[in-house]
Order: C-alpha cells, then sequence, then structure tokens
C-alpha cells in the first residue's frame, strides 16, 4: 500500500511547482480547520489548551502565522537549484519590502492597538535588528555554518570505539 501511494504521489506531482501548491493548500485547510476548532474549545473551557501570554500579554496565533510566513520565504530565497529570473528577482525584493512593512508593525500585531510611539513600540525595532542580524549571520556566516554543520554530522556519525 506504501509503495503505491508512492506511486501515485509521485506520478501527479511530477511538477515541483504542482506539489507545493498542494501541500500549501493541505497545510492551509488543516491548520484553519485545527484553529478554529481549538478556539471555540478556549473560549469554552474545555480541554487542556489555553491562550497563549506572555506576562499578561495574549498572544494571538497571527503572530505565529507572521513568524512562519516570514521564515519560510526567507528558506525560499536561499533554497539551491531553483534558478535566477526576473520573476525570482522582483518577488526577493517583494519579500524584503513585506518583511521591513510587517516587522516595523510588529508591536501593533503583538499587541493589536497602535503603540508604535510608545514604550511598546520598542519591540517593533527590537524584531527588525533581530532579523536584519538573522539576514546577516545567514548571509556572512552562511559558508561557515555549512562547513560546521558537515563536520558535526561526521563526528557524531563516526562509530564508536572500545578502548582498553
Amino acid at each position: 500500500m506504501k509503495k503505491r501511494l508512492t506511486e501515485l504521489y509521485t506520478f501527479h506531482f511530477k511538477s515541483e511547482r504542482r506539489e507545493r501548491l498542494f501541500l500549501a493548500s493541505v497545510g492551509f485547510l488543516l491548520t484553519f480547520g485545527i484553529v478554529r476548532g481549538v478556539t471555540h474549545l478556549i473560549r469554552a473551557g474545555v480541554g487542556p489548551i489555553h491562550n497563549v501570554s506572555a506576562g499578561g500579554l495574549h498572544i494571538h496565533h497571527l503572530v505565529w502565522g507572521i513568524l512562519i510566513l516570514i521564515l519560510v520565504g526567507y528558506v525560499w530565497l536561499i533554497e539551491q537549484g531553483v534558478g535566477s529570473n526576473w520573476i525570482a528577482s522582483v518577488t526577493a525584493l517583494g519579500f524584503g519590502v513585506g518583511a521591513a512593512l510587517t516587522l516595523d508593525e510588529f508591536a501593533l500585531w503583538l499587541n493589536l492597538q497602535d503603540v508604535y510611539w510608545t514604550g511598546a513600540g520598542r519591540e517593533s525595532i527590537d524584531a527588525v535588528i533581530i532579523f536584519i542580524s538573522l539576514l546577516s549571520v545567514g548571509l556572512w556566516g552562511g559558508p561557515f555554518l555549512r562547513a560546521l554543520a558537515k563536520e558535526l554530522v561526521f563526528i557524531f556519525r563516526r562509530p564508536v570505539t572500545k578502548q582498553g
């Protein structure tokens, strides 16, 4: 059965684009349904799941969604072997623009109120600094981090020998 399922999947998703669109649709549909169900249970006070809070601040699930979208966008930017064309260049610029616009309002989507020019608005600046730092680490440290990861994999895969 597993072999047949694999054959069907491979046959129908020869196109990487079609497979990505299908998986994104499945992820969307399942997550939307699950989140709706969980939020109804939370509001009804049923079950072990509760709202996520930090220091009395309710963190809405849109925060996690935006963070995931930014992370996935970045991973797609650094993915090898997808080629480069004008669409890739325009979407890379668009990602940078969208990430800047979104992260500049981080405090708004965290607090769900306009705190742009207040002390809480500093959270947006912090989010941008962290994002730029991660981009810089990936850009400037990428080759080193890949080499380090390969070394660690090699070390941990080496068989342990008995001594003495």
